[in-house]
């Protein structure tokens, strides 16, 4: 009789340590969600703010016809991305477009004190640096879930039960050119 109740009591803990780690699981995953559902809200406001600073660079740089078409196209591309690998390469060219349109804006002096353009420009900038930290939280999640689903005895429950690993969601010129010190020069 005792030897059916230490069974029973081993059999009750191991079914309780189960559950315990499949909660814990579930909710590093969910706060993975959540964090990406935010980067989501800032991607979304910021693909927002684009159709009115090309409109307003349209004002001013009317023969700039292609540059802007790529800003529409990448704006295009990033809004029907899906999944954390398609948004980052289609956010990434969205970044480089706008980059190019911003140095367009350079060679248009009354563009670059247009005031509409002035503040659509800080409120990108502010949604950027939303943007930045949302993916640290998003990033962190992501770290703190695949560290979770990996660790033993985790990692025995995780498999059967589909906690598959979470992509980080880094930049688009990877790891080795953020390593790289940028070249300064003062001539």
């Amino acid at each position: 009789m005792t030897m059916l109740l230490v069974i029973l009591g081993a059999i009750l803990a191991l079914v309780f340590l189960i559950i315990g780690i499949y909660n814990r699981l579930i909710g590093l995953r969910q706060t993975c969600n959540q964090a990406w559902s935010d980067i989501e809200v800032q991607l979304k406001q910021r693909q927002d703010l684009i159709p009115n600073i090309v409109n307003v660079v349209k004002g001013y740089a009317k023969h700039e016809k292609e540059t802007l078409n790529e800003v529409i196209a990448a704006r295009n591309a990033a809004v029907s991305a899906g999944g954390v690998g398609d948004t980052v390469k289609a956010e990434g060219l969205l970044s480089q477009a706008l980059g190019k349109l911003f140095a367009l804006a350079e060679a248009y002096p009354d563009l670059k004190a247009n005031e509409n353009f002035l503040q659509l420009q800080d409120e990108l900038s502010d949604v950027e640096n939303k943007i930045s930290a949302a993916r640290r939280f998003y990033n962190n999640a992501t770290q703190e879930y695949n560290t979770g689903r990996e660790q033993f005895p985790a990692n025995m429950i995780a498999g059967p039960f589909n906690f598959g690993p979470r992509d980080f969601f880094e930049s688009t010129e990877g790891r080795e050119a953020l390593e790289v010190a940028p070249d300064v020069s003062f001539d």
